[in-house]
């Protein structure tokens, strides 16, 4: 994996704001090279081809470019790779261009939110240290799990940028290791040679979240290893927990199942499809001494035995895997969203506590509980909701990208 090539900064001279009354569109003789304008006007950091208009020749793919707007004015900072489908990321909105300093001084501050303001070290050493463009860093994922860095690349440009970047996030962090992962269909449309991926330091970590040890299997497991999105979550979860029995559906490596049962649940079982993240689940009850039951078997099959069975919980708590991949898939989605959730409804003991969630960002937080409601009043069932909640302050989103506010979860008691 070669870095991009050292060449002076082309953004040291400053656009005027595209905003500020009286900008004037600049000749294209006199722009900043590399550029490229837009077609239309919008504030969103992921532009597609048909949305980038005139460009100066020549961009090499993954490089940083002046942004134009429509008009021509100074529009922002990006990284443009006009062979993908997002052509261009644009991190940086203002009146000035910014260099590779500023994108160290975006690591930086990630950091410094995480450590310095939310003070998570106090409680885990397991937390989201870059959140793609919740941070201003589009196409980089990185979590810290106790010495190593998972990361999570979509971009060419943040590929060929991770030789500087790794010793930056290290430094911040006081880690020592990395893993680098990059998806292989991301892969060929972004143009990575996924050859050039940097072999991983580590297979597996040992973590500590409030208390519950668990596991990250690197090679087997999910995303960057670990879900640390729901760290607040499971932390209300358990607190309610405390001498009830407690179904964990989508459970993965156990974190509802293990943080419920170290609050003094009664009785705890969690079900998933992945019979590896079930093996790693029962390896996590081992390491924290705890019991528990856990079930490799598909949510929904598992779900109509039980209602089958007349078997009922006082905590049921759904935590599915993505069911809105894209726009195409959000008919199929919904439905499988109702369907998991009628079947989660009818498992809970009268006055119990539902705990329903999405991780789809392309599903508006109004929709999914929509869907959810509905599915409760068409089964004669009422949701008395008392919380609405999502991911850890370790996830923050931009007011120009939604999607970051991806998590969502409803808290609630169900009444006859």
């Amino acid at each position: 994996m070669e870095p991009p090539p050292a060449t002076p900064s082309p953004f040291a001279r400053p656009g005027r704001d595209a905003g500020a009354t009286g900008a004037l569109p600049v000749p294209l003789p006199q722009r900043t090279a590399p550029w490229v304008q837009l077609r239309y006007h919008a504030y969103h950091p992921h532009v597609y081809r048909s949305m980038v208009g005139e460009h100066s020749p020549g961009i090499r793919a993954g490089a940083m470019v002046a942004v134009y707007d429509k008009e021509g004015r100074p529009f922002g900072t990006g990284f443009c790779n006009l062979g993908a489908k997002v052509a261009l990321r644009v991190f940086h909105h203002g009146a000035e261009f910014v260099d590779e300093e500023f994108l160290l001084r975006r690591l930086r501050d990630a950091a410094a939110l995480r450590r310095e303001w939310l003070r998570l070290d106090g409680v885990t050493d397991a937390y989201r240290v870059v959140h793609a463009d919740g941070d201003g860093l589009g196409g980089l994922v990185v979590d810290r799990y106790a010495d190593t860095l998972s990361l999570e690349v979509t971009s060419l440009a943040v590929f060929q940028r991770l030789p500087r970047w790794l010793p930056v996030l290290h430094e911040c962090l006081g880690t020592t290791r990395a893993v680098v992962q990059v998806d292989e269909t991301i892969a060929r449309v972004e143009g990575i040679d996924t050859r050039l991926v940097p072999p991983a330091d580590v297979r597996t970590v040992k973590i500590l979240e409030n208390g519950v040890r668990y596991h990250v299997d690197f090679a087997g497991g999910h995303k960057t290893g670990f879900f640390c999105d729901q760290r607040d979550n499971r932390l209300k979860l358990a607190s309610l927990a405390k001498g009830r029995r407690v179904l964990d559906i989508c459970c993965y490596t156990g974190g509802f199942t293990l943080s419920a049962r170290h609050a003094g649940a009664e009785d705890v079982t969690g079900v998933d499809l992945d019979e590896k993240a079930v093996a790693l689940a029962r390896a996590n009850a081992n390491l924290n001494q705890l019991r528990a039951n856990f079930v490799h078997a598909d949510a929904f099959s598992y779900m109509r035995q039980m209602q089958r069975n007349g078997a009922k919980w006082d905590v049921v708590l759904l935590d599915p895997p993505k069911f809105v991949d894209g726009r195409d898939a959000m008919e199929d989605g919904r439905k499988k969203y109702n369907d998991l959730n009628v079947l989660g409804m009818q498992l809970v003991a009268p006055g119990g506590l539902f705990v329903t969630c999405s991780c789809s960002g392309l599903l508006p937080p109004d929709e999914f509980e929509e869907i959810v409601v509905k599915a409760a009043h068409r089964y004669g069932k009422r949701l008395q909701i008392f919380d609405r909640t999502g991911a850890g302050a370790d996830h923050p989103a931009f007011s120009n990208y939604p999607a970051s506010r991806y998590l969502k979860v409803l808290w609630a008691r169900i009444v006859a």
